[in-house]
């Protein structure tokens, strides 16, 4: 099924039309509140069916037959480039140098216009950095010396402004330095890697919601000198899709690809620690959150401090917030995690946590 001409609206998938589940396929036919994915249909009326256990280590059999994927078919990661679960647990530590007694630590980022598929059978002309959204997640350690080297393999001019502490020559905004690094030219973005805790970087060429909507972005992580404790670490880059150009979104996702994780939830071992770094940069959409079902974790706004400031099952992030996540689960079983928001649930995100022995 190819939407790539389809013109489809927010409004359309969740106004209860006639024609909704006509114009989008991807959507379970079956599926009721009119024709789209519906979390009120979990046991206990809030998405979770969490039955309670006091044994520790025994299975809550939560979620039987647990499936609330709107979509139908998959989308293949081949045809991509890049797979949402890979995304997770991959981190681009970039090669390191020592010059004048310093580490000096270099990374490689192109801006490449690549067309990829966002939900089973809808495409969306993106722009990316290394060929995926998100681009890569970067990691250095607090006071390594940073050096970026960006080329501008796409058709639009692009830059790459990071979120840290650093001289406005390497702030990546136009006018400014180098400012936008025009189709085959490059630029290489050095600083000092300041202050620790979980940033990100995104293209600031104008307009600014566009090159950020079209996937110019990435999660940048500076871990603190003395490091953090050991743990099952995951990326979860909470993003949209305005595929029809109206400065709405129509599909919602966490890196990338709409219910990736309920197709294929997140595994991970009962009394790990879990360490989830969350970054919302999703565009046209004010705020976002993240709800966790039948848990509670610590969370570390920014993570620029090493005690938490909450224990909590749901965040609300504003437009570039970001926050650090850590938890470990008591039970096994699977249990789920969405957005608080409940349109942006049923458009795409929301998954699963599948915690084992």
């Amino acid at each position: 099924m190819k939407f790539a001409n389809k013109k489809i609206s927010r409004r359309k998938l969740l106004g209860g039309a006639a024609g909704a589940t006509a114009a989008l396929p991807f959507l379970h036919e079956a599926a009721p509140h009119n024709g789209v994915h519906d979390l009120a249909r979990a046991q206990d009326g809030h998405g979770g069916g969490h039955e309670a256990n006091s044994q520790p280590g025994r299975s809550t059999a939560a979620h039987k037959g647990a499936g609330h994927r709107g979509t139908v078919g998959s989308v293949d990661p081949a045809f991509n480039g890049f797979d949402p679960t890979e995304i997770l647990r991959d981190f681009d530590r970039g090669k390191v140098t020592i010059e004048g007694g310093r580490r000096v630590r270099t990374f490689e980022i192109e801006a490449e216009d690549k067309e990829i598929e966002v939900a089973p059978g809808v495409k969306f002309a993106a722009w990316t950095y290394n060929g995926r959204v998100p681009g890569p997640t970067l990691r250095a350690k607090e006071g390594e010396r940073v050096r970026v080297n960006f080329v501008n393999g796409s058709k639009h001019p692009h830059t790459i402004h990071f979120h840290g502490i650093h001289t406005a020559l390497h702030d990546g905004i136009p006018g400014v330095g180098a400012g936008n690094v025009g189709p085959g030219g490059s630029f290489t973005y050095e600083f000092d890697a300041f202050p620790f805790g979980l940033h990100l970087y995104h293209c600031h060429s104008t307009p600014l919601a566009e090159h950020i909507a079209k996937g110019l972005y990435g999660t940048f992580i500076i871990d603190p000198k003395d490091g953090r404790p050991e743990a099952d670490e995951l990326v979860m880059v909470l993003n949209g899709f305005d595929t029809n150009f109206d400065r709405s979104n129509e599909i919602y996702a966490v890196n990338t690809v709409a219910f990736a994780f309920d197709e294929k939830p997140i595994k991970v071992k009962r009394d790990q620690l879990v360490r989830m770094y969350v970054v919302n940069i999703l565009e046209y959409d004010l705020l976002n959150s993240f709800h966790l079902h039948a848990n509670f974790f610590d969370y570390f706004p920014t993570g620029t401090r090493l005690e938490p400031t909450e224990f909590t099952d749901t965040i609300t992030q504003a437009q570039g917030q970001r926050g650090i996540l850590e938890l470990k689960f008591p039970f096994t079983g699977k249990y789920m995690f969405h957005a608080h928001v409940s349109e942006f649930a049923e458009l795409g995100w929301m998954g699963f946590f599948e915690v084992e022995e």
